[in-house]
């Protein structure tokens, strides 16, 4: 027995199948094609098993027209998976807390910028149920900043230039631009930007030549140890064994230098995302002078859930 109108509504679908196309076509004139076939399902669709499903970052902007949930997705290639997983974060996020989600692709590849561009249509052909329409962000609209003065007048975009056209013809002077320009603001802030431009520098070359800039210009000069390099270095007339000492000095200098900052790099990183960060793990990040180990945790400390998980499997 149907107890309710809303009950009703659907169930007669249920019964009469046939009825729901017949609908489509007399109704709403779509020429929706005659089934073949109907089967009922299971219309339960509270999943058994936990599904991991994460986005790379979430934000939340409150405007004077209302409040924004962010999804920023970065996205190195094509992946047709991603345009099933992508409707399914903004209808998740729009019916938790009631906010307009709006998705954001970034991408280094013009390729999939064009592909991440395409809208993605949900539903019967000329009739969409649902259309989600990607902003997207690439080397083919992010502007080129390979002017000092421009850099400087606005640091975070000229890092993003850096980071969607690190492998370009004109990569030299963009780096070379934000390198000047990160000496204009504060440390901290400009050791975070580095350490993101140095991720997204796939380009062998130029991720050598954007270490070496942040070396002379951001942080070699600020260790101690290279401090004592470069007192040696105006020394004049030194024996050819101070000579080797002093370039040895300055790999070293150069190395722990750079060991720092991406240590201090994680710790930020955490920190902005509002994880307590305790002193074990404080103390274990700023003793590692691995610089390979030190990037795994760099990646790993924009995704966990807690301090601790940077040393998850080690």
């Amino acid at each position: 027995m149907v107890g309710s109108s809303h009950e009703a509504l659907h169930r007669i679908f249920q019964k009469e199948p046939g009825l729901l196309t017949k609908a489509l076509r007399q109704v709403l004139a779509l020429p929706f094609p005659e089934p073949l076939k109907f089967a009922a399902l299971n219309v339960d669709l509270t999943e058994a098993q936990p599904v991991e499903r994460r986005v790379d970052t979430l934000l939340r902007a409150e405007t004077e027209q209302g409040t924004y949930l962010l999804v920023v997705e970065s996205q190195g290639k094509i992946d047709d998976r991603k345009r099933g997983s992508w409707p399914y974060y903004l209808s998740y996020l729009y019916e938790k807390p009631r906010c307009e989600p709006v998705l954001i692709v970034i991408t280094q590849s013009s390729a999939t910028a064009q592909w991440a561009s395409r809208p993605i249509q949900l539903g019967f052909p000329g009739w969409d149920s649902l259309t989600v329409r990607p902003l997207v962000l690439g080397p083919d609209n992010v502007p080129v900043i390979a002017d000092k003065r421009q850099a400087e007048s606005d640091v975070s975009l000229a890092a993003l230039s850096a980071m969607t056209h690190g492998r370009g013809p004109r990569a030299a002077a963009i780096l070379e631009s934000l390198a000047a320009a990160l000496k204009t603001i504060d440390r901290d802030s400009a050791a975070v930007l580095v350490q993101f431009v140095d991720s997204c520098l796939a380009d062998s070359k130029a991720k050598q030549m954007w270490r070496d800039l942040m070396t002379e210009i951001q942080y070699f000069w600020r260790h101690e140890l290279a401090e004592q390099v470069r007192e040696e270095g105006r020394e004049e007339g030194r024996e050819e064994g101070r000579e080797e000492g002093r370039q040895e000095g300055r790999r070293e200098g150069r190395e722990q230098g750079w060991a720092e900052a991406k240590a201090e790099t994680v710790l930020q990183i955490l920190q902005w995302r509002g994880m307590p960060v305790t002193f074990a793990v404080r103390e274990r990040v700023k003793a590692c002078t691995d610089l390979d180990q030190l990037e795994a945790w760099t990646q790993r400390a924009m995704h966990v859930t807690d301090a601790a998980e940077l040393f998850a499997g080690e």
